[in-house]
């Protein structure tokens, strides 16, 4: 198995705060919800996009007369795919805790509010926030003409197909591209019996001689053809971890992680920092206020992905999961003479910005 080539790996982290908006819900209090605002916290999951090129390989039926009529032997032996590993794109989300979900409990007449996701994840207090695009990578598509290998039947006459022989066949053909070839040169020369009236006429006379040389050139010596393939993959590390995401073969592409006929794509993940409680000036650790809003202080870990020894992704992230839960005294919300606002990140559920409404 060849190694990849750094260079051509496009290793990239899409930042969810800095993608399109998506639908949000603005929760009020009022008497149907008994003023209560429900609202949940995320656990930071990683979207891993994989693109990977696969090219189709077509042997040509006459390959190996490619030497004798047309002294080229860098030919296509034979029929089969390549795959290759193009792209790694990493995208942490925060996706639905169920098992972290709260209640702020404002009395009545009170205007605070809050914005949440379509999941009902916190996103902002007092503020109207944007909810974050899916941020998907874009994946420039290869433009590769899908090919047959049998597109030089196009360009051959009845006594070629009456043909019993394939030796006989390859002559012909060869015969054919010579011909095609001549042509080619009267044109570029201007000695032509039919020289074309203008530029245009002679550009596509050109192209369709360049276009006959290459389909029966390629009954020699082959064609391919290329295409983009994408898989996405869904994990939420909990602690650390090593495991096979995926598998890859260079003859079958993706592969499940079982499937041994790849060889195999690891992720792993080490924690190296957990979230802690904020500290008074004491050294101890500060309690939760009362009612207060819950947010998190995350913690960070390491992100690793590699491929027959190669590097495909390593940084740094930061996750909820490894983090600790804190609160927001309520009264800082409702104050009326002086209500603050607050926003989080909506991976990570902590606290990004604080202020005053004023």
């Amino acid at each position: 198995m060849k190694p990849l080539i750094a260079a051509a790996m496009a290793l990239s982290i899409l930042s969810a705060n800095n993608a399109a908006a998506q639908q949000t819900k603005v929760l009020t209090a009022d008497k149907h919800n008994e003023y209560g605002l429900v609202y949940s916290l995320p656990v930071t999951a990683l979207e891993i996009t994989v693109t990977a090129v696969k090219e189709t390989c077509i042997a040509g039926p006459y390959a190996k007369y490619a030497k004798k009529y047309l002294a080229n032997d860098n030919i296509i032996a034979e029929s089969g795919e390549r795959w290759t590993l193009q792209q790694v794109d990493v995208r942490p989300y925060g996706a639905v805790d169920s098992d972290s979900r709260y209640l702020m409990q404002l009395k009545p007449g009170a205007t605070t509010f809050i914005s949440v996701d379509q999941n009902g994840m916190i996103l902002s207090i007092n503020r109207e926030t944007d909810a974050p695009d899916s941020g998907r990578p874009d994946i420039p598509a290869i433009e590769s003409r899908p090919l047959s290998g049998k597109e030089y039947l196009k360009y051959v006459d009845e006594d070629f197909i009456a043909s019993q022989s394939t030796a006989k066949q390859a002559q012909m053909l060869a015969e054919n591209i010579m011909e095609v070839r001549d042509a080619h040169i009267s044109l570029t020369r201007g000695t032509a019996d039919n020289m074309p009236t203008d530029g245009r006429q002679l550009e596509l006379m050109l192209n369709s001689l360049t276009d006959q040389e290459q389909a029966m050139t390629a009954a020699f010596t082959g064609c391919s053809f290329k295409e983009t393939v994408t898989h996405t993959y869904t994990f939420v590390p909990e602690e650390d971890v090593a495991e096979i995401l995926f598998r890859f073969s260079d003859f079958k592409g993706f592969c499940a992680p079982n499937d041994y006929a790849g060889a195999p794509v690891n992720i792993r993940v080490n924690v190296t920092a957990e979230g802690a409680l904020p500290v008074d000036d004491k050294g101890q650790e500060k309690q939760i206020p009362k009612d207060g809003v819950r947010y998190c202080i995350p913690g960070a870990a390491q992100v690793a992905l590699t491929f027959d020894g190669e590097t495909l992704y390593n940084r740094e992230l930061e996750f909820s999961q490894f983090g600790v839960i804190f609160g927001l005294a309520p009264n800082l919300f409702t104050d009326r003479k002086d209500p603050s606002y607050a926003i989080f990140n909506p991976v990570t559920g902590g606290l990004m910005e604080l202020g005053s409404m004023q």
